[in-house]
């Protein structure tokens, strides 16, 4: 994946760069807290449009919003929340969220994000091993009972004293338990905040073991939500629909964090992705700005119908979770008028955004890489084993370092210390090449590299290729056990016509003399869907059982 020199590349002096990188830039650090930076967005914005709800046809300006929030923070008083306090949020994208996610912040309490997928198991781990007092959760939504669910979970979490639904009694009870909380409590709270104190958690979806609570701070997120805006332009013009989830940190820092700090708006197209109500609501809305992850692009660009919507709003976006694939960028850049559309890279340990594409960047630089570093973070790519500092051009771990770092995982420093080293680098475990130019090429994760007979192969790059097949609507790559070469590359496809896939053999012509014959997949599967996280990212621990040793 070669990519055109930026014209500011560094010339090298005296030997290879090394791979290393800060980010630089005229914006200081913010130093507020995410209260007090919502009020500047207040007193600047009092009467533009803050939230809009497409499906009940809820709207709040900037100053309803603050009405609202200090509302709901004073009905958290009222049931007892307190700084320090952790707070459950276990819902389906909704305003309801928004508003939990500021108000527990101008308290001082930390929001703990629970996946609205999670299952008994899980929520229950989540709520105990972070101390959960208040639980904030939906009611049902697509068959999923959550009040069966959470009165199941009770009574095996002790700190947990109550659960209030979104959208009944409960809900309104909270409310109620505020209206002899003085009016001026959410500002005394806030008032003795630090931009340094914790103000959420977000368990990380673990493939081994359970998930782990990474702490983010008010000046992590707040920080990393403004500098992402600023990367894309916004101002308080831009309309942002997000039908990515807030229980992420794609939702609730690139979103809703990005837009109150710009003064811009948000726009909730629907409780879950769907891709015809999102394309409904950017017409409708008139948004500037829409997020996806490829999968969520790529289901938009399917739909029937899809030429008919009036996308001229769009300027920019973001599209972000797992690497972009080129003709998808290409079209969410022609098709949907999406010019200036960003690709950020980042994990929830970094609150979440590292690198980032710039609006004035060549194509090139926004479709084979995944950015260079954001203002006031540094990376760098280091050999995996000896943690030295590559040069570049070589393949080798991404570590990043800056505000954004986590504080660590909730009560477990022995696994804080597993990935944040001494000098406050976190190792991320991706494998990525620095080019000359300081922008940075994903490859793979160091767990997903297929070693096949002695070679490295890393399934983003053969990913890449087969998306130029004809026949490829999308393609995974994942490593299966062989008894001669150790491991195998095999390839998961979805058809653009399902009544007409590509065979092995298709697909092995297409490689042949284009790619290197090791990295040539040799077992191939095709699938209706791929196996997916909430947050849009394939589980390719699923897919890779699949396959017997050696056999399709």
């Amino acid at each position: 994946m070669d990519v055109p020199e930026h014209p500011e590349a560094p010339r090298s002096r005296g030997g290879p760069e090394p791979s290393y990188a800060h980010g630089t830039g005229t914006t200081a650090l913010l130093g507020d807290t995410v209260g007090r930076n919502l009020d500047r967005a207040i007193a600047a914005h009092p009467d533009r449009e803050a939230l809009v709800d497409v499906p009940s046809g809820r709207r709040w300006t900037y100053a309803e919003f603050g009405r609202a929030v200090d509302e709901v923070a004073r009905g958290l008083v009222g049931r007892g929340v307190r700084k320090g306090d952790r707070v459950g949020i276990w819902a389906v994208n909704c305003p309801e969220w928004v508003l939990v996610q500021y108000a527990t912040a101008r308290l001082g309490a930390i929001m703990v994000n629970v996946n609205p997928a999670y299952r008994l198991h899980e929520l229950a781990f989540a709520l105990r091993q972070s101390g959960v007092s208040l639980l904030v959760a939906s009611t049902e939504h697509r068959g999923t009972d959550y009040r069966a669910m959470a009165a199941e979970v009770h009574g095996s979490c002790p700190d947990l004293r109550e659960t209030v639904h979104i959208g009944d009694g409960s809900w309104q009870a909270l409310l109620a338990a505020g209206a002899d909380v003085d009016e001026d409590l959410p500002a005394a709270a806030e008032a003795t905040l630090s931009c340094d104190d914790p103000v959420n958690i977000q368990y990380t979806s673990g493939t081994t073991g359970f998930p782990k609570g990474a702490v983010l701070s008010h000046h992590s997120i707040l920080n990393n939500g403004y500098f992402v805006g600023e990367t894309v332009g916004y101002t308080e013009q831009d309309r942002i629909c997000l039908p990515v989830p807030f229980y992420h940190c794609f939702g609730m820092v690139m979103g809703n964090l990005a837009a109150t700090s710009h003064g811009a708006c948000v726009v909730i197209p629907a409780r879950s992705f769907d891709p015809a109500a999102t394309l409904r609501a950017v017409e409708q809305e008139r948004c500037t700005s829409l997020y996806g992850v490829p999968t969520m692009f790529i289901a938009e660009l399917a739909l029937p119908g899809f030429a008919d919507h009036d996308l001229s709003s769009l300027r920019t976006g973001i599209m972000a979770g797992s690497p972009c694939p080129v003709e998808v960028m290409k079209r969410v850049m022609g098709e949907m008028h999406m010019a200036e559309v960003s690709i950020c890279y980042g994990m929830t340990e970094t609150s979440p955004v590292a690198t980032q594409t710039r609006r004035d960047d060549p194509v090139g630089h926004r479709t084979a890489t995944v950015g260079r570093a954001l203002p006031h973070i540094e990376v760098k790519v280091v050999d995996p084993v000896s943690g030295v500092t590559l040069p570049r051009g070589s393949a080798g771990e991404l570590c990043t370092r800056g505000y954004s770092v986590m504080l660590g995982y909730w009560a477990e420093p022995e696994r804080t210390a597993e990935v944040v080293d001494a000098a406050r680098w976190m190792h991320t475990g991706d494998l990525a090449v620095m080019r000359e130019d300081g922008y940075l090429a994903v490859v793979g994760r160091i767990k997903d590299m297929i070693i096949r007979g002695g070679e490295n192969v890393y399934p983003r790059e053969v990913e890449e290729f087969l998306y130029g097949h004809p026949k490829v609507s999308d393609v995974q790559v994942v490593g299966v056990p062989d008894p001669t070469y150790g491991e195998e590359v095999a390839v998961c496809v979805i058809p653009r016509d399902a009544a007409d896939p590509p065979t092995l053999e298709d697909i092995a012509a297409f490689c042949e003399g284009r790619l290197a014959h090791f990295k040539i997949p040799r077992l191939l599967r095709v699938m209706d869907a791929f196996p997916m996280t909430v947050s849009g990212k394939v589980r390719k621990v699923e897919l890779r059982t699949g396959f017997g040793p050696g056999e399709p």
